[in-house]
């Protein structure tokens, strides 16, 4: 008997939900049961809903460090992290200097404040692009990208801070017949 909505020649059975349960744990048993007309590959084993996952391996180069790239608006920052007194340089210079304003300062500590991890890491990163504030919010996204690299058991908490999330926000584009973005051109009644 032949469907008429997907023109298989396969019939169609149907059954209840604990057919379909008896399906999945048989299935979830028998693992490595060879398929049919192939007797010569076993197949892979199906994944029960149980099973744990395989943990994630930290990324560290030959020196210890871990890198991870940041972006926010038109500001690139490339991060490196290495245990040490909690140290950041950015550009080659302090971030204090680097960073004079102390809400662009707060930004860059909020990953490792939220993971506990302050004065635990030394931090080096050179930006460039945007002005100051998108710089911040790069090394931010940057350094919690490396914090997860360093230490993938710190998902949750970085996740959760929605400090792995790199904000899409940029400028928006200026209009013809517009002054600016959407500000228009002051009107002139005589």
């Amino acid at each position: 008997m032949a469907d008429e909505n997907t023109g298989d020649d396969a019939p169609q059975t149907t059954g209840t939900l604990a057919d379909l349960k008896q399906m999945v744990e048989g299935a979830a048993t028998a693992g490595t049961e060879t398929a049919v007309g192939d007797d010569s590959a076993p197949s892979a084993p199906v994944a029960a809903f149980g099973d744990e996952v395989a943990p994630v391996e930290p990324k560290i180069d030959e020196l210890g460090r871990a890198y991870a790239t940041g972006k926010r608006k038109n500001a690139i920052a490339r991060v490196w992290i290495k245990p040490g007194a909690g140290r950041i340089t950015v550009n080659g210079r302090e971030f204090e200097t680097y960073f004079a304003r102390p809400v662009l300062r707060m930004i860059i500590n909020q990953p490792c404040e939220t993971a506990q991890r302050k004065d635990q890491f030394d931090v080096v990163c050179t930006v460039v692009g945007g002005g100051l504030s998108g710089q911040a919010g790069a090394v931010r996204h940057g350094i919690s990208r490396a914090l997860l690299n360093y230490e993938p058991s710190l998902r949750p908490v970085l996740k959760a801070g929605g400090f792995l999330t790199r904000d899409s926000r940029v400028v928006e584009r200026k209009k013809y017949g517009k002054a600016k973005a959407r500000r228009s051109f002051q009107f002139s009644k005589r």
